[in-house]
């Protein structure tokens, strides 16, 4: 499912026009990117948990040349299913 069928579905499902279900998956999406930029995690009980995960540096390897490199520490947007989710698609 892409950005537009989604629209579509919660359209239908919430019986609202197509862009005012368009204008409230954006500000979601703003407003969930917003948190985690600032540390913070969302949590939608019986959906999930959007949180950010730290990855510590580490050292790699250049698959081209072999050479060892650094890789610098970094943090990564993550999502952590619900049971209620879990359960829904199992």
């Amino acid at each position: 499912m892409n950005k537009s069928e989604l629209i579509e579905a919660i359209a239908d499902k919430a019986d609202v026009p197509k862009a005012q279900a368009s204008r409230v998956l954006d500000a979601m999406a703003s407003v969930v990117g917003d948190a985690l930029a600032e540390g913070s995690q969302v949590s939608l009980v019986g959906f999930g948990t959007f949180l950010v995960r730290e990855r510590p540096a580490r050292s790699g390897r250049n698959p081209r040349t072999g050479e060892t490199i650094q890789i610098a520490a970094s943090k990564s947007p993550s999502f952590k299913a619900g049971k209620a989710l879990k359960d829904r698609v199992n």
